[in-house]
């Protein structure tokens, strides 16, 4: 049971649908091959003619099942796809082989091979575009009916193509279904990589706007120092030293910006977090109305990485944000009031997929140290498939103030 759970958590919400409209597929394809000779037992008490409606079950369900298979493997299958060619040339050779068994047969029982064709033809090839697919299954089945039953047969044509109808509008549906989750995942996908881009090109602004300005700085004071060297002004030195105190100040800012150690703000990650979370189609739900104002940019670093790794490494379908104010004073949960601000940020997800030490990230371990100087403290925990990120917030005002390491 652990392992068959393991294999359904482990899969995204879009390939469970595929799996679950495969699966279903599949298992009506012979179901319904099966079924209509089960419900009529008396056409198997002669060997011979339970013999040849396997054979005919058998035959066509195969078929059926490979049509099946191109099909849900495409959009819109269509005929000039070689792939699919082949697979509904498959599916008419397997429908005129049971045609043709069907001969054999008693006439009351030839009515069952029809059933099984109209059914095992609708998976095989119902889902394929163009007009000439789209005449095949009624070909067969009137051509079909005709030999079988000569002119008398024609009412019975008219209801089985009614079930060939029926099934060929649930397959189809199925797969439009199966298509527009696709969709969705894809345009999901294309949103998670556009906010990548959006986040790269607001870094390189970041690092145009620190580097750029130190370095046209730098060369200006260089060349001005040059200038005034080879004058043998004494004023050349100075300027060096200003040059220098330049490049050791684009040095702190450039480590600064790749620490991610840029002042944060909250609303901004708070909003930034919402819309991701919404074109992900994951409910969000914050409650920060008692947080204290000098928390604000540490909450923001906690935010940003928790969302980031809702979007990576889990199947998220809901994330709460909340600040729990601690009575004690301890950072520990509590309940309304508080003193000097202390207290817990608790972000909480479900989805969570089981943990891989092989593929482990840094994002909080690096959030952890980032925290320290401020004195709050990260936990993480588990519980069903719920992931909860904590941060304890201490009370003393001094390590309160959230100032940035050096």
């Amino acid at each position: 049971m652990a392992r068959w759970n393991g294999f359904w958590t482990r899969r995204t919400d879009v390939q469970r649908v595929e799996l679950y409209t495969k699966v279903s597929l599949y298992v009506l394809v012979w179901w319904v091959g099966f079924s209509v000779v089960v419900f009529r037992p008396e056409a198997l008490a002669s060997v011979r003619t339970a013999l040849l409606l396997s054979v005919v079950v058998v035959v066509t369900a195969l078929a059926a099942t490979v049509g099946l298979r191109v099909a849900m493997a495409q959009v819109r299958p269509r005929l000039d796809d070689p792939a699919v060619r082949r697979a509904t040339a498959a599916n008419v050779v397997a429908a005129l082989v049971a045609l043709g068994l069907g001969l054999a047969l008693p006439q009351d029982d030839r009515g069952l091979v029809v059933t099984v064709v109209a059914g095992t033809v609708a998976w095989g090839v119902g889902a394929v575009r163009g007009r000439a697919a789209v005449a095949i299954g009624p070909v067969l089945l009137v051509g079909g009916t005709l030999v079988l039953f000569g002119a008398a047969g024609s009412p019975a044509a008219v209801a089985w193509l009614g079930v060939y109808a029926f099934f060929v509008f649930t397959l189809r549906s199925s797969l439009w279904l199966l298509a527009v989750v696709r969709e969705l995942d894809q345009t999901r996908q294309a949103q998670g990589r556009l906010a990548i881009a959006e986040e790269r090109l607001r870094f390189s602004r970041d690092v145009h706007d620190v580097l750029g300005r130190h370095l046209s700085t730098i060369a200006v004071q260089a060349e001005l120092a040059s200038r005034l060297a080879e004058r043998g002004d004494e004023r050349a030195a100075a300027t060096m030293l200003e040059v220098r105190a330049a490049a050791h100040e684009a040095l702190r800012e450039a480590r600064a910006l790749a620490r991610g150690y840029r002042p944060v703000d909250l609303t901004t990650e708070l909003e930034g977090a919402r819309s991701l979370l919404r074109s992900a189609g994951i409910a969000w739900h914050e409650d920060l109305d008692d947080l204290p104002p000098r928390w604000r940019e540490p909450v923001g670093w906690v935010v940003r990485e928790a969302i980031t790794n809702v979007l990576r490494h889990s199947t998220a379908t809901r994330v709460a944000v909340r600040w729990e104010r601690d009575t004690e004073g301890a950072g520990g949960v509590g309940g309304v009031g508080g003193a000097g601000g202390a207290g817990s940020l608790v972000v909480r997800n479900d989805g969570a997929r089981p943990a891989d030490p092989a593929h482990a990230g840094t994002g909080l371990l690096g959030l952890g140290e980032r925290l320290a100087p401020a004195g709050a403290t990260l936990t993480t925990a588990r519980s069903d498939d719920d992931f909860v990120l904590r941060v304890d917030f201490p009370a003393d005002t001094a390590a309160g103030r959230g100032e940035e390491p050096a």
